[in-house]
């Protein structure tokens, strides 16, 4: 399958496509899908910032560092959903086109083991595919063919965290990343005047262990001030990727496949998909009132086998944000909206694909709040969270896609001491 030249006409035949489906870009149609960052709405609505980010209560857990995780003093569930919004064009034909969809994005549960010892079990998507495109060709008689290309499916990420704290300014941390799922990519082929339609079908079965190392280091200063910085490195791939093509004809009736002849059908394994990712962060900010902090991700690129008998390269990629987030006064109870945590962030992100010799890049900013509900106070505080994002990904240049971006985020952390031993007189 030549994607290069496909990708184009993505924009013009994703019109008949169910929104109702995790993700919507037709980058998606390349290698594993489109990657989301696995992360909380907080880290989100702060452009991802993560790596040095310790939040100063004691009702949140940080999934991307698990370092960052020293002042988690009571029990957090957290449930949140996506909605994602595109808006598609090209100049190929001047196409434009709008793609939708809703999703649960996220489930979390933290406590404290001790008061060194933090712990969180966390389940996200981690990528997806979701394309519908068309392409004609012409035999040298002057038959006409239509190719047909679609995926669908998606890969999930499950996470457990251990946070331990060495000191009160040092810690370290250890997510081990369960990845599974299942991808399809097919080629549909038909000629005119014929009825048969002849089919390459590639299934991709997922699973896969790696692990993420994290550490952190805050200095207090004078005057509430502190000093954050933090690193994490995701690495191993224990991964077992079962591809297996089939090679079909048949004809469809009412939509159904009639007359199936299987042709040639193979399997294999293979191990590069999941990359490793290394991330460092330095922020400061004000106890209890303000945060800011800078972030820089790299990955690195992996050459695969998926959806093809050709190997597809995943070129190096890195993200830089600024992000962070201000509380007027959180023990103001006479103005509910000071106690309100106001989130903003902005990045940049080198993409990983590289298409007719243009990087497809992507860049946004981002904003969110956290609303206490109205008896929550400092010490057991449970939130709803709303977050979004606004951005660009893609170009318009050689008839390729540019995809305008707007997401939105709602999720619900109740945070209580759930799991206290109580003493009676």
């Amino acid at each position: 399958m030549n994607k290069s030249v496909i990708s184009v006409f993505a924009v013009v035949c994703s019109l008949g496509l169910n929104a109702q489906t995790i993700g919507n870009s037709p980058y998606s149609s390349y290698g594993i899908g489109d990657t989301k960052y696995d992360s909380s709405i907080e880290t989100t609505s702060m452009a991802g910032i993560s790596a040095a980010y310790v939040w100063d209560f004691n009702n949140q857990f940080n999934f991307q560092n698990p370092a960052a995780n020293q002042n988690l003093e009571i029990t957090s569930i957290r449930i949140q959903a996506t909605n994602e919004n595109q808006y598609l064009k090209s100049d190929y034909n001047n196409a434009k086109i709008g793609k939708h969809s809703s999703y649960l994005s996220g489930i979390f549960f933290a406590l404290p083991l001790s008061k060194k010892v933090k712990f969180g079990f966390g389940y996200q998507p981690y990528s997806s595919k979701d394309y519908n495109l068309t392409k004609t060709s012409t035999l040298p008689d002057g038959t006409l063919g239509t190719h047909n290309f679609y995926g669908e499916g998606s890969l999930n990420i499950i996470q457990a965290a251990f946070g331990y704290s060495i000191s009160p300014e040092f810690s370290v941390g250890l997510n081990t990343n369960f990845h599974f799922g299942k991808l399809s990519d097919t080629e549909e082929i038909s000629y005119e005047n014929t009825t048969l339609i002849n089919n390459h079908e590639f299934t991709n079965k997922v699973t896969s262990f790696n692990f993420t190392l994290g550490t952190v280091y805050q200095k207090k200063l004078k005057v509430n001030k502190k000093l954050t910085f933090g690193a994490t490195y995701t690495f191993g791939n224990t991964a077992d990727f079962k591809t297996k093509y089939t090679n079909s004809t048949y004809y469809l009736s009412s939509g159904n496949k009639m007359n199936e002849s299987i042709l040639n059908s193979t399997s294999k394994n293979s191990k590069n998909a999941i990359p490793q990712e290394f991330t460092l962060g330095a922020g400061y900010g004000h106890d209890g009132k303000w945060f800011v902090s800078s972030q820089l991700n790299y990955k690195k690129g992996v050459t695969t086998s998926l959806a093809s008998n050709e190997p597809f390269e995943v070129q190096d990629s890195y993200r830089v944000a600024v992000g962070g987030w201000y509380l007027p006064n959180y023990n103001n109870f006479r103005n509910y909206f000071s106690r309100v945590t106001y989130r903003y962030g902005a990045f940049y992100e080198k993409g990983n694909l590289k298409i007719n010799g243009h990087d497809i890049n992507k860049y946004g900013i981002a904003l969110g709040a956290s609303f206490p509900f109205q008896k929550s106070n400092a010490n057991r505080l449970s939130t709803l969270d709303l977050g979004l994002q606004l951005g660009q990904r893609g170009t318009l240049k050689d008839n390729l896609v540019r995809e305008n971006f707007i997401n939105f985020t709602i999720g619900i952390n109740f945070a209580n001491k759930w799991f206290e031993k109580q003493l009676y007189d």
